[in-house]
């Protein structure tokens, strides 16, 4: 629905001024106003017509007679409540009067709005007669009233709706293509290639064993009073027998080695002698002084 139509005509002092536009300075393309099979035109044509309906300008578009009605009302900041309907009608007319020449078919509707109009107003005019029952006489504006503000709490909701994002119009819903016809087939896997897989994982299992170190603290002067202790009461004892005692503990390796670290540091003191009678002969260990009593 539309408000009004401008139209451009074609009268001879605006086709002479269109005529005689050529530019007075052509520098290329920037001095052209159009371009016709890729030449640049820097003037209309003689035997160019335009009709005077060529050209329509829009000024305000409507969705009915309501909607024209609450525009004009809402425009002059009008009470709804108390419509002046003399001049809303008046108004109203001169709209219609400008559509009809361009589309009677719309104006029809808009037609039977200006009546309604009309009649409210011819209502408005005449005496009011009260009622029997002494009650207030209603209004005759009250009907188009109902129906104007339901309408503009249809419109606004219409609009809020709108707002909302839209498929289409907004956002578009992704899609994927998925082959359903294809047939799923899975390795076929035999008892060899299992055993074979089950190996490397133990193997790799192996390679990456955490192996935790423990500190055990030995005291090689503890070992050196051992010594001390076991050579006070024999003369000599053999080398390999100073070592019994710590293998049959169990406590590996570690611990004949501070035994045996503990007797080099009491050789170094002094305080044993290391001896042997001739090659590959035994070898004794003994106190290098005589214990007190």
């Amino acid at each position: 629905m539309t408000n009004s139509g401008i139209s451009l005509g074609s009268e001879p002092s605006v086709q002479t001024e269109l005529l005689d536009s050529t530019p007075s300075v052509t520098d290329g393309m920037s001095s052209a106003f159009a371009k016709l099979y890729g030449e640049p035109l820097f003037k209309l044509p003689t035997d160019l017509y335009i009709p005077p309906d060529a050209l329509e300008v829009f000024l305000e578009a409507f969705e009915g007679p309501l909607d024209l009605l609450l525009y004009l009302i809402r425009k002059q900041n009008f009470n709804v409540l108390d419509i002046p309907m003399a001049q809303v009608t008046q108004q109203y007319l001169s709209y219609i009067d400008q559509i009809r020449h361009h589309n009677l078919e719309l104006a029809a509707e808009y037609l039977l709005m200006a009546a309604m109009l009309i009649e409210i107003k011819s209502r408005m005019l005449l005496p009011m007669k009260k009622a029997d029952s002494d009650e207030e006489v209603e209004d005759p504006r009250a009907e188009l009233v109902r129906r104007l503000l339901e309408y503009e709490r249809m419109k606004l909701a219409a609009q809020e709706l709108d707002q909302i994002p839209q498929q289409g119009r907004d956002f578009q819903i992704a899609h994927g293509y998925v082959d359903t016809t294809v047939a799923v087939t899975w390795p076929d896997v035999n008892q060899d290639d299992l055993q074979m897989a089950w190996r490397d994982v133990l193997h790799r299992a192996k390679l990456n064993q955490h192996h935790t170190i423990t500190r055990e603290e030995l005291s090689v002067r503890d070992f050196m009073t051992r010594i001390l202790r076991r050579l006070q009461s024999t003369k000599f004892v053999e080398f390999s027998e100073l070592f019994e005692e710590a293998i049959k503990s169990g406590k590996g390796i570690p611990v004949v080695i501070v035994n045996f670290i503990a007797m080099l540091e009491l050789s170094r003191e002094a305080l044993v002698e290391i001896t042997q009678a001739e090659p590959y002969a035994p070898i004794y260990v003994r106190l290098a002084y005589t214990p007190v009593a």
